[in-house]
């Protein structure tokens, strides 16, 4: 009888995805229909209402919309443009130096960004053409795209990481700002060395080579974008702005950024706003029933059974890892990441800290196991950006994107039994 909760919501979930319910009204269902088990209607539906309500009413949330702001003021601004030439500079003399430069701008535009979605679409738009016009096979150039473009919901600043922030109940959004860096960075490094594999393998160009003078030229032109990381994350380090506060700044220097490029009108305003207001909306109704499920499930017991159910097995710290990071990389396959997040760390958050794991190390770890979902199907949005972008298909891509999923797990084993890889920046900063 104890998991007669589990056993409703899990199927009333399901059933409703099933039948192409949309994923925010499918928690929410989802969720009062399981509380109108043990309690009536009227009263369950209002509590519903009141837990989707006070779920939205934190301070740490307003960062996202500006985020999202800034995020959509880059992708129009002329400042995708500038990290590419950049990455090209860097890398684009070498065989197959396109696929380092789509990995080296996903992860500099992603930073910036934050955003996977804005950077596998900015940055495929750009280099999908000229790739495909010097002899690189369109889908393996899609699955660098897709693939790197996570890379930024790891290093920082990202939304998603203030999601777990909010789910873990306050673990420190500076920490794990600060802790995203190096395993974003290692993730970006496997890809390139997968990519090197395929480089070799296909024999694919190289560009011409890059002088001091104008890589140097090149970095300036790029540096003003690149600011923006310093402005953000040393303000929110150094203890000058919140993270909520660095979310504001961000769109005041992105938008004075762009105008100074002279890349974005006064007449696109309105429609920059407009997409991401749209955008936010979409987000903050899925932490909403997400928040109202987190918190069903809890009045149900449902993560202290599934605590106890996991313990059962082992209580070895490498074997409950080993189990949470299977669940994780299944459902990031069928859900998409923000519900995720605010749904499953009150459920395995408790369990990892007890056995002495670092919230800070879980969150990423966690954050990376769904990276990995977003480019999977049936759900997996920057998969269908990136498909999208290169004009090709899912089941063409799905071959060459097997090999970077693989670089992309092994990163993850990586991360999961090295604690030091993620936690040392941290520390280092006092965080």
């Amino acid at each position: 009888m104890e998991y007669i909760s589990i056993i409703i919501l899990v199927l009333t979930f399901v059933t409703l995805m099933a039948i192409g319910m949309p994923v925010a009204w499918s928690l929410g269902l989802s969720s009062l229909v399981t509380l109108m088990v043990s309690v009536a209607a009227g009263p369950s539906a209002t509590t519903i209402a009141q837990r989707m309500g006070t779920g939205l009413d934190s301070f740490s949330l307003l960062a996202i919309p500006f985020f999202v702001l800034a995020g959509e003021i880059m992708n129009r601004g002329g400042i995708a443009n500038r990290l590419i030439e950049l990455a090209k500079a860097i890398t684009g003399r070498l065989p197959g130096g396109l696929l380092y430069v789509n990995v080296i701008a996903a992860m500099l535009f992603g930073a910036i960004a934050g955003s996977a979605a804005a950077a596998a679409s900015a940055i495929g738009g750009i280099l999908g053409k000229r790739m495909e016009n010097e002899g690189y096979p369109k889908e393996l150039g899609a699955a660098v795209n897709i693939t790197a473009s996570t890379t930024g919901l790891i290093i920082p600043p990202s939304n998603i990481l203030i999601v777990y922030s909010l789910a873990s109940g306050g673990v420190s959004i500076a920490a794990l700002f600060v802790a995203g860096y190096v395993p974003g960075i290692f993730i970006g490094l496997l890809l390139m060395l997968t990519a090197a594999i395929f480089v070799k393998r296909k024999n694919l160009p190289g560009g011409q080579a890059t002088t001091l003078k104008e890589l140097t030229s090149k970095f300036l032109r790029a540096l003003p974008s690149l600011m923006l990381l310093v402005v953000v994350m040393g303000g929110i380090v150094g203890g000058i702005f919140t993270a909520t506060e660095a979310s504001a700044i961000a769109v005041i220097y992105t938008l004075a950024l762009s105008f100074f490029y002279r890349e974005l009108k006064w007449k696109e305003l309105p429609s920059i706003l407009l997409k991401s207001s749209e955008t936010t909306a979409v987000v903050m109704l899925l932490i909403a029933t997400s928040m109202s499920m987190s918190w069903v499930m809890s009045s149900e017991d449902i993560p202290q059974s599934i605590s106890e159910s996991l313990l059962s097995i082992s209580d070895n710290i490498f074997v409950i890892l080993l189990l949470i990071n299977i669940l994780l990389l299944f459902v990031g396959i069928f859900m998409d990441m923000t519900p995720a997040v605010l749904i499953f760390t009150p459920i395995f958050l408790p369990i990892v800290t007890a056995l002495g794991i670092d919230p800070v190390h879980f969150g990423i770890i966690m954050i990376l196991n769904l990276c990995i979902g977003l480019c999977t199907p049936p759900v997996g949005s920057v998969l269908f950006i990136g498909v999208g972008v290169a004009q090709t298909s899912i089941e063409k891509v799905v071959k060459p994107l097997i090999p970077f999923f693989i670089a992309m797990i092994l990163g993850l084993i990586v991360i999961t039994l090295w604690p030091g890889l993620t936690l040392w920046l941290p520390r280092l900063f006092g965080l």
